[in-house]
């Protein structure tokens, strides 16, 4: 059973609608179904739909629309949410190079949970990662289903730049790096896969929240391989589609 959802006013072309405080599964599917539903009938009066882990800005426009009406409009939604079946997730695949230059915190998040690099990878490989939101950069991926086996505390004093395409641990989370920035991450590895594409006005960022990530290992040969396929516009991105019980 869903809680009733808070209706908070933020300026006047802005509604948050808040579902809860916590970081579930649960919000989750609220949260995805009524930014499923509110980006079907986006246009004129919906301007954009941004979901967090537990609440969307809905950014409307004011002269065609008043915000009780808009309120009305995603309350209604609201009560068909335990009704509306959601769509299949994907599952997108992201190779990534594992250690040494490429991943120069591995030994240590090894080390730290009394584990070999080889088992740190391994288990960092071995479940799908939920996309709860995007923040913090274009195309920065907030993950969930991590292992506690390998968390690991950030690094005591963030480097000033961390490579485009770094997957990385922070205490209980793991990510990806879509643009060169400061961060402190402890970095075990990087992905040739660009996650953020600004000249691709249609599809910028590769994930969007309520995708999945599925992490696997590959060689320095295969890195270098898949980076000149990139550059060549010839690699396509393996996606896979699940029912998700989410």
């Amino acid at each position: 059973m869903y809680p009733h959802a808070k209706y908070l006013l933020a300026g006047d072309q802005n509604i948050v609608v808040e579902i809860g405080n916590d970081i579930s599964i649960d919000i989750h599917k609220k949260v995805r179904g009524l930014f499923i539903a509110l980006t079907k009938i986006s246009g004129d009066e919906i301007i954009e739909v941004i979901p967090t882990y537990r609440s969307l800005l809905v950014h409307y426009n004011p002269l065609l629309i008043s915000s009780h009406e808009l309120i009305r409009k995603i309350k209604k939604i609201e009560e068909s949410l335990e009704d509306m079946e959601l769509p299949p997730a994907r599952v997108v695949k992201i190779p990534v190079l594992y250690g040494g230059e490429y991943g120069p915190d591995l030994e240590f998040v090894a080390q730290y949970n009394h584990l070999t690099p080889d088992e740190v990878i391994s288990i960092h490989c071995s479940r799908d990662y939920l996309v709860y939101m995007l923040g913090f950069t274009p195309g920065f991926c907030y993950l969930g289903g991590m292992s506690a086996e390998i968390a690991t505390p950030r690094l005591a004093e963030p480097r000033t730049n961390i490579p485009a395409g770094s997957v990385g641990i922070a205490g209980n989370q793991t990510g990806m790096y879509p643009i060169d920035s400061p961060g402190g991450w402890r970095i075990i590895g990087r992905t040739p896969v660009r996650l953020f594409t600004p000249e691709n006005e249609k599809q910028p960022v590769l994930m969007q929240a309520g995708d999945y990530i599925r992490y696997y290992p590959i060689t320095l040969e295969e890195y270098q391989f898949i980076q000149k396929a990139i550059e060549e516009n010839r690699y396509r991105i393996e996606v896979d589609s699940i029912k998700k019980e989410v």
